[in-house]
């Protein structure tokens, strides 16, 4: 009988319940029993969501993040945040975001703001984690408290329970070493707490633990792969059965490691490692378990049901009871449930499945193989109807569109002049000082603009009232920038709900839903849009806006839009046609928006590529040719205007070393990137590469409500200083500022502009 089983569930709920509380309680108006109650009830609901299943994870809940909760798990806390008073939620949140509840801090000076963990993009992935921190005097102390809490819970509601832990060597890879630590040399004092926490779990009765290992679908070089034997070699005697789960991404050279490692099941990806599945077959032990992740957790597409029985059903006859099915990876990256879209297109919606439809398509896979497709003869049909729908539907293609991308050449992309030609006309032009400051576009998305924005898309305000609301923010963000000092100013954003929705709202091919929220970080969530067909623009979707903002000063006004990687990177895209195809047509499309503002009268315009680091290839071995569409299509964006228009692009999070010189290729005129976590880390890129143009390294972490000093932000800089040039140097913060509220931005923005005039009097 084949064994139908989930990797892990989206913990944020259909309504967004685990964000709403979260926030509740970091601004102290709900209690910390508050919100763990809320905590049980989704998880209760999550697991009822799952019922069915042979086998269904627990651990998978997390109030921030599954690294940070194995960090807390392992007894890693940073120095930083030990021995401080209060609840360990308050040193977990402490840990996560630099601070706990404000009613946690006011019971002792000694709890107030710390630096908050570095954070980093998970994979190929838009979830950020906590990156775990290690030194050479780094212990490891186990603490079972939250894993056999939700053990106890689930084992009461008589779930099926398959606890989830990251793996030891996965844990070490997506850490960070502070000082000259070799990170591996950490791993003879992990095994023994991964031993203990293993025993744990095999004192309650558990039976399997999926333990995460999807470093395994990246390049390993030998002292890694050896590490992962010595690991699993030390591990074997655990009286748990483990099922070692990789996802994301293909084994590959892997495979014979994966195979042999003395665990009783492997999880492999087979929408995007099915080329792996059979060699592994050959290669694992007669006694082993092989589970398929055969329905993509990271989409939001139909499944296509007979064509994964066609495959799968052979290998069941092989394989036997050794055989599982699952999604490919965790579903906390798809929204939790279609069935609330009320308002999404008919016809669209009968092509989608959520996390909660994926599982239903698990189960009919699992009653097929088990029964004969005969018993779900009507579920096989319906699916198929839809599929041939979506593939017959004249919204899909567009001829225009796709002649337009037959004719795009190589000088589509390219500016008339240098950077340095370019440099000099910008300077005429727009007359900035040194260490000129700016924002990185958006400004505190209040409860007033929130309110408008509901009662607007709810037809209870009409577009004029609307539009006056929008207005006056828009002059309240105008006139706060002017008094603190900025040199380029920005609209606010005021308008735009999400910089990528915003966006597809206006573009014919995307299609948008009211619950397809995921979670990016913590509280953070996205509602990604959907990329069901052919992109192009119908109209100008900026220029309103950026026109009435640059009417209100005399200072730079800064236009402000989302570029083609990022815009398709945080979609959900079309799974009928390559992601290049995809990203060139959404590059011709904001190419005509910055064309437009351009003419407009706005001459510096940011194209965001917050996501470009995200969607390369695992392999670095691939990554080459993901690189040259990416970037193509970002010059094709940027790079039909004058020389003296200056294009500016945004990156955040992420490491940037080992694509420094395909950044350098994008030739945008400013890149401004977040370094202020990572204490001007990220410009060790810049030792060994001479980037030509200027660059804005972070000095202001918007992700933490801690208010950064003038001082610190001055140090930043002079470090900055060491390895760019001061003159092409910009001050601003690592992100845009819609998350953060006036009474925060206003005193740090004054510090930024404040250090940018210390370090103009020190030059």
């Amino acid at each position: 009988m084949t064994t139908i089983h989930n990797l892990g569930f989206p913990r944020i709920g259909a309504k967004r319940e685990l964000k709403f509380a979260l926030e509740s309680y970091w601004k102290g108006e709900s209690s910390r029993d508050a919100l763990k109650d809320l905590g049980a009830q989704l998880r209760k609901r999550h697991w009822d969501n799952q019922v069915g299943l042979d086998l269904v994870p627990v651990g998978d809940f997390a109030f921030y993040d599954q690294m940070l909760d194995m960090s807390f798990t392992l007894g890693n806390l940073p120095e930083r945040v030990r021995g401080f008073h209060g609840d360990a939620l308050d040193n977990y949140f402490r840990v996560a975001r630099g601070r706990s509840a404000q009613g946690a801090e006011d019971h002792s000076a000694c709890c107030g703001g710390v630096a908050a963990g570095e954070m980093t993009k998970w994979f190929d992935t838009n979830y950020h984690y906590i990156v775990p921190e290690f030194t050479a005097a780094t212990e490891f102390k186990l603490d079972t408290t939250r894993l056999l809490e939700q053990l106890a819970e689930a084992k009461a509601q008589g779930v099926k329970a398959k606890p989830v832990i990251i793996g030891p060597i996965t844990y070490l890879a997506q850490g960070k070493a502070k000082d000259d630590l070799y990170k591996l040399a950490l791993l003879p004092r992990l095994l023994p707490v991964y031993a203990q926490l293993l025993d744990a779990l095999a004192a309650q009765g558990v039976e399997w633990v999926q333990i995460d290992e999807p470093i395994l679908v990246t390049e390993l070089d030998t002292d890694w792969q050896n590490a992962f034997k010595a690991a699993y070699e030390q591990l074997k005697n655990s009286r748990v059965k483990l099922l070692l789960a990789t996802y994301f991404g293909q084994l590959l050279e892997n495979r014979t490691l994966a195979a042999s490692l003395p665990v009783a099941g492997l999880h492999v990806d087979a929408i995007n490692g099915r080329d792996d599945v059979l060699p592994l077959i050959d290669l694992l032990a007669a006694d082993k378990v092989l589970s398929l992740g055969v329905i993509n957790g990271r989409n939001i597409w139909k499944t296509d049901l007979t064509a994964v029985l066609d495959w799968v059903e052979p290998l069941a006859q092989r394989l036997g009871d050794r055989l599982w099915v699952a999604p490919s990876c965790s579903l906390l990256h798809v929204p939790v449930d279609l069935n609330s879209e009320q308002k999404l297109d008919t016809e669209i919606k009968s092509w989608l499945a959520y996390a909660i439809q994926k599982l239903d398509e698990l189960r009919v896979l699992g009653k097929a193989l088990r029964t004969g497709r005969d018993s779900v003869k009507a579920e096989l049909a319906e699916n198929k109807a839809a599929l041939a729908a979506r593939r017959a539907s004249p919204r899909v293609n567009n001829p225009t569109v796709q002649a337009a991308i037959a004719k795009i050449d190589a000088g589509l992309g390219k500016r008339d002049s240098t950077y340095a030609l370019r440099a000099k006309k910008q300077a005429a032009l727009l007359k900035l000082p040194a260490y000129p400051t700016t924002t990185i576009g958006s400004f505190p998305q209040t409860a007033e603009i929130r309110h408008a924005r509901s009662e607007f898309k709810a037809g209870r305000l009409d577009d004029a009232s609307y539009k006056t609301a929008m207005q006056a923010e828009i002059e309240r963000s105008v006139r706060e920038q002017e008094a603190l000092g900025l040199d380029v100013l920005v609209h606010g954003e005021a308008e735009r709900n999400d910089m990528v929705e915003y966006f597809g709202e206006q573009l014919q091919g995307y299609a948008f839903s009211q619950f397809g929220w995921v979670q990016s970080y913590g509280s953070r969530c996205v509602k990604p849009p959907i990329l069901f067909g052919d992109i192009s623009r119908p109209q100008a979707m900026t220029v309103e806006w950026s026109t009435y903002a640059q009417s209100l000063t005399e200072k730079p006004m800064k236009g402000m839009l989302t570029g083609p990687v990022t815009m398709l990177n945080w979609s959900f895209v079309r799974d009928d046609q390559p992601r290049s195809v995809s990203c060139k047509q959404l590059a011709l499309a904001i190419r005509d928006e910055v064309l437009d503002l351009e003419k407009a009268g706005v001459h510096v315009i940011q194209i965001d590529e917050a996501a470009l680091r995200e969607g390369l290839p695992l392999r670095k071995s691939q990554w080459q040719d993901y690189l040259d569409w990416a970037v193509e299509s970002f010059r094709i964006t940027a790079n039909g205007v004058e020389d003296e228009t200056q294009i500016h692009t945004h990156m955040c999070y992420s490491e940037f070393n080992d694509i420094i010189a395909s950044i350098a290729d994008m030739d945008a005129d400013v890149i401004t990137i977040e370094t202020s976590r990572s204490d001007m880390e990220l410009l060790d890129a810049f030792d060994n590469f001479n980037y030509p143009n200027e660059i804005g390294p972070g000095v202001y972490d918007i992700h933490s409500p801690n208010i950064p000093t003038q001082e610190h932000m001055v140090q930043l800089m002079k470090k900055a200083a060491e390895r760019v040039p001061a003159e092409r140097l910009w001050v601003n913060p690592d992100c845009g500022l819609k998350t953060r509220q006036w009474a925060e931005v206003l005193p740090a923005l004054n510090n930024m502009v404040a250090a940018a005039k210390t370090l103009r009097a020190a030059a």
